[in-house]
């Protein structure tokens, strides 16, 4: 019995080493190619740790992390809708249900029920580490985005207005986040990085 446990378990790992082919539309800080969803949930988790005191609320900094770290698995099935692309979100909560259905049933039953549960958490984003996850998965794109002179904004021709609607969710898991998003935001403009309101 725990040998299959733990077959379960290593062919879960096996399988979601394929997240390190899931390319997402934010370039590395240095503009040189675009990062994976691997490795933009290994920076996340970093996140996690060094700006937890900046969470609106007290939170279990390991929940965070475990957030963080399986909330994009589902694109290994699913795969990244670009977050400024209307249609390639259409149909999206549907094809990441199905996508979680599958990947997380490789585990044995009380594991798939954990990650489940916490891959729901976050997705509802009500609890504060939800909340505060959510902060941080919207904070970074900005934050490289900015780091690589705007390159995928500017390639995509994104307003000002499209990256304030995107990211005003940091303010509910973190002031002190969106407060510092914002001004990379307004110096995006000034930069020409994105386009300003009604252009």
């Amino acid at each position: 019995m725990k040998d299959d446990r733990l077959k379960q378990q290593i062919n879960f790992i096996l399988e979601t080493d394929r997240l390190k082919s899931i390319y997402r539309r934010t370039y590395l800080a240095d503009g040189a190619r675009f990062e994976n969803d691997a490795e933009h949930s290994w920076h996340l988790s970093l996140m996690a740790i060094l700006l937890a005191e900046y969470s609106n609320s007290s939170i279990d900094i390991l929940k965070v992390v475990k957030m963080v770290i399986i909330h994009d698995i589902i694109e290994i099935d699913a795969g990244d809708a670009y977050c400024y692309d209307a249609a390639a979100n259409e149909g999206k909560a549907e094809r990441e249900m199905a996508a979680a259905e599958r990947l997380f049933s490789l585990l044995p039953p009380d594991q798939k029920e954990e990650l489940m549960l916490t891959w729901q958490e976050f997705e509802k984003n009500e609890t504060a580490e939800a909340k505060f996850a959510n902060a941080l998965d919207r904070f970074q794109p900005v934050n490289l985005n900015f780091a690589s002179d705007g390159k995928s904004w500017k390639e995509n021709s994104i307003t000002y207005d499209q990256v304030i609607k995107r990211n005003s969710v940091i303010k509910s898991g973190s002031n002190k986040l969106w407060d510092y998003a914002k001004k990379i935001i307004d110096s995006a403009v000034t930069k020409s990085y994105i386009k300003h309101r009604g252009e």
